[in-house]
This record gives C-alpha cells, structure tokens and sequence, in this order.
C-alpha cells in the first residue's frame, strides 16, 4: 500500500479544502482563540459536516497544537491530555441572530502522527481521521502540510488494518467501521457503522480502489490468507478488550475536563425538555459537587419526567 500513499494524500488534500458554511468557520474561530497561541489547525467532521446544519446542532471539531503545556493554563489538564487523549471541551460562539455550539478535542500534532500509525494498536484516532474532514484553519502551509499527512496516514492504517478481513474493495471501510464501533462503548449498533460507510461511500471506494488497486489481491506473507485473516481478527479483538477499559477511563477523565460540560448538559435538556435553568458561578466551577442540586432545580421545573 506505500505505493499509493501520493494518491491518497492527493485526495485528502482537496478534500480538506473542500468550502463550509460560515457558522462552523465562526466556532473554528472562537476555538482558536480560547487556546491562542497554542493551535496549529482546527479540523471539522462528523455529522453536522454531513448534514451541513449548524441549528440545534452541536458540531465536531478537533484543535490540533503545536504542544499541550502552551495549549492550556493548567498543567493538569495537560497531562491528561498527554496520557489518555484527547481532552474534549464545549464552546459556545455567537453567529448572526443566533448561538451555535461544538464539542472540541485537542491533540497535538507531535502525539496525532503517532496515534494514526499502525503502531497505536486502537482505532480510535486512525478510525476517526480517515472520515471525511475539512481543515478549517491552517495557522501556515507547514502546519497544514503535516495535518494532511497525518490524515493520509490515518486512511492508510485503517486500510492495513482491515485488509486481511474482506474479500472485496467495497468491504473494506464499511468493515473498518464496524470493527471500530465494536471497539468502543456506543450506544449506536453496527448500522450506524454501515449508514456511516453508505452515507460517503464514493468516497471511501475511491480510497479503498487507489490503497488496493482494481486487481484485489491480498499481500498474505509465509503465513498465508487464512493465517493473516485470523492474526487480523485477533488484533481486532484485542482492540475490543482495551477499547471498551479506555472508553470507560475516557468518561470517567471528562468528567473532570470536560470544560462547560454542565452549560452542554443544559443545552441538551433545554431542547429536548423546554426547561431553561441559569448555572450559578459556583456550579460552572463545580459542576460535580453542584450535580445533586442542579438534579433537584431541574426535577422541580420539569425537566425528567
């Protein structure tokens, strides 16, 4: 596959530059700033890059830095960013007439091109990457140069990692993705792997036909085809057992570095309930210590039923 690693980056190249609407640039601003002069580029994806609705939406982004210790006034959060990324962060920004809203994650470049290599035994970073992704903000061509590389790798590791398993070209991202999914603790099912392959899947059959060529052919080594499709099946299982610990530890950490995660808490609530509540100071500041009470404001306006 190293012999279509241009092809790729080629493609991921234009796709990045790929125009989207204005409110997504408005929150890559407002990111860039809370973190200024840390950030090297700020990437979109997901499903609001899907749907392009910004509205009652909460859009996906990702703040890649130059280094954690710049990034952040504390040196805490630093370090759980080093030893179990990404921290994930809420933000708020005013467009126009109305607010829009992202969840953020923060890696840095330095750690991301090791986290998409083949390398990093969980698919969490190279299964994210190699979904389609706009780079909103490039702080200079070096730095967008690097981004564009590490998303060319993240394809390509998901490529390798996947390959001894299917029997098609066209299998290979929709399996990619359901390996993923199986790996971490979702509330989605395989479907959602599926629709997430069906939704881009020119895409990702052009990438799949560039990695593996027309003529499918897999390269198995002495051990064969059967023997590297159960070597594969056995990474992927081991990705499962560790991918279900680290999705418990990365919800237990956001609890604590999840900035705002409370004002987001309420924002949902709001939309899905029509009850609106106003955090207190000491709340933003504690929100698991005030969890008890904001349960109890919550309950007594309506909000559960």
């Amino acid at each position: 596959m190293g012999e279509a690693t241009g092809d790729i980056r080629s493609l991921i190249a234009a796709e990045v530059e790929t125009a989207v609407a204005a409110p997504f640039r408005s929150l890559a601003d407002a990111v860039r700033r809370r973190h200024d002069p840390a950030g090297l580029g700020v990437l979109f994806y997901g499903s609001c890059l899907r749907s392009g609705e910004d509205r009652d939406q909460v859009a996906d982004l990702y703040l890649i830095v130059e280094r954690y210790g710049a990034a952040y006034g504390n040196p805490l959060l630093a370090s759980a960013n080093r030893i179990l990324p990404p921290n994930v962060f809420y933000i708020e920004a005013p467009f126009e007439d109305r607010l829009v809203r992202a969840k953020y994650a923060i890696v840095s470049l330095p750690h991301l091109e090791k986290l998409v290599e083949p390398q990093t035994l969980h698919s969490y970073f190279w299964a994210r990457f190699a979904q389609p992704m706009r780079l909103l903000w490039a702080r200079d061509e070096d730095s967008r140069a690097q981004i564009i590389d590490a998303l060319a790798q993240a394809v390509t590791t998901t490529a390798g990692e996947t390959r001894a398993l299917i029997d098609r070209p066209d299998e290979l991202f929709n399996r990619a993705f359901q390996e993923s999914y199986a790996s971490e603790l979702r509330s989605e099912g395989g479907e959602r792997a599926t629709a997430l392959y069906q939704f881009d899947r020119e895409r990702y059959d052009r990438l799949a036909a560039a990695l593996l060529g027309s003529e499918f052919a897999k390269t198995t080594g002495e051990e064969g085809e059967e023997g590297a499709r159960r070597r594969a099946a056995a990474r992927w299982r081991r990705r499962r057992l560790a991918g279900k610990w680290l999705s418990v530890l990365r919800l237990m950490k956001g609890a604590f570095t999840f900035k705002d995660g409370a004002g987001y808490l309420l924002w949902k609530i709001e939309r899905h309930s029509g009850v609106h509540h106003d955090l207190t100071p000491w709340q933003r500041r504690h929100p698991i210590l005030a969890s008890s009470v904001l349960f109890w404001q919550l309950y007594r306006k309506g909000a559960f039923r």
